[in-house]
């Protein structure tokens, strides 16, 4: 810049010299007028991942917990190829208004011969669920309806209904807290929590389930920024079991109501700037 600006000066001189001896009556040339530099590049792709470790139920009605690996995925801002974009390019920012995102959960093999009290069922295997979900959100205030249909353990059809109140003590702290509905079809209800004629036993009789709603219960988040790349984010939830799915002989020999406990590290990246 600092070169391209002495030519541009340096030009300007000799014409103001010309000028000067060609008289008033002669023609001047016009000084060279210099473009805007362009702007700079938005990034076309902002997402944040997480990873951590998660401390859950070792089945649905079960009293014991296992600890594993907890990831996570958020995407944050997309740049479209007609110039159009999606979400905000700052990935702290709330989520206001209309938003569409996609909705993952992983659910942990059932190994019955790892628990006396699930003697004669059958195993089931590792299940991930993939779907979709839509939100509202203000600044304070934030709601959602999730659907997902299920892959490998079961291939059932599952709903999620939720609400959340923001708080932020401070700029960097980010608080949540609300209610959480899941409901799920005939094949997931028969898969986690119906007992067939042939597994039947004396502990546990004949049980064929109804789809509808599975469980009632609450979540309380925590988000932290450390830095515009690096964070802290963590929850707590809750949850009981109702309808068909709490009346199984699975969880009334078990537990009817579950805590899960996540927390992890998060990274923002930036591709396409």
């Amino acid at each position: 810049m600092i070169a391209r600006l002495v030519t541009v000066s340096s030009l300007a001189l000799v014409t103001a010299a010309a000028a000067h001896a060609a008289g008033p009556e002669e023609t001047t040339a016009q000084a060279p007028v210099m473009a805007p530099a362009p702007a700079p590049e938005r990034p076309r792709l902002v997402f944040t991942l997480r990873g951590g470790v998660a401390a859950s139920p070792e089945y649905f009605g079960s009293d014991e917990y296992a600890v594993g690996p907890d990831l996570g995925f958020r995407l944050d801002y997309l740049s479209l190829g007609n110039g159009r974009s999606v979400g905000n390019l700052d990935p702290w920012a709330e989520r206001t208004g209309l938003n569409f995102r996609g909705s993952f959960r992983y659910i942990r093999e059932r190994d019955t011969g790892d628990f006396d009290e699930l003697a004669g069922l059958d195993d089931i295997d590792a299940a991930f669920e993939v779907g979709g979900a839509i939100s509202y959100g203000t600044e304070n205030f934030a709601t959602f309806v999730e659907a997902r249909r299920g892959f490998g353990g079961h291939e059932g059809w599952v709903g999620e209904i939720g609400a959340d109140a923001i708080l932020r003590p401070t700029e960097r702290l980010r608080l949540s807290v609300g209610p959480r509905l899941l409901f799920g079809d005939d094949t997931y209800t028969d898969t986690y929590f119906g007992v067939t004629p042939a597994e039947s036993s004396a502990a546990l009789g004949a049980y064929d389930p109804d789809g509808g709603m599975v469980s009632a219960g609450v979540e309380f988040g925590a988000r932290y920024k450390i830095s515009d790349l690096w964070g802290l984010e963590g929850a707590i939830t809750y949850d009981k079991f109702t309808e068909d799915a709490a009346d199984s002989p699975i969880i009334e020999q078990g537990e009817d109501e579950q805590w899960g406990i996540r927390f992890g590290v998060t990274r923002v990246f930036s591709i396409g700037g």
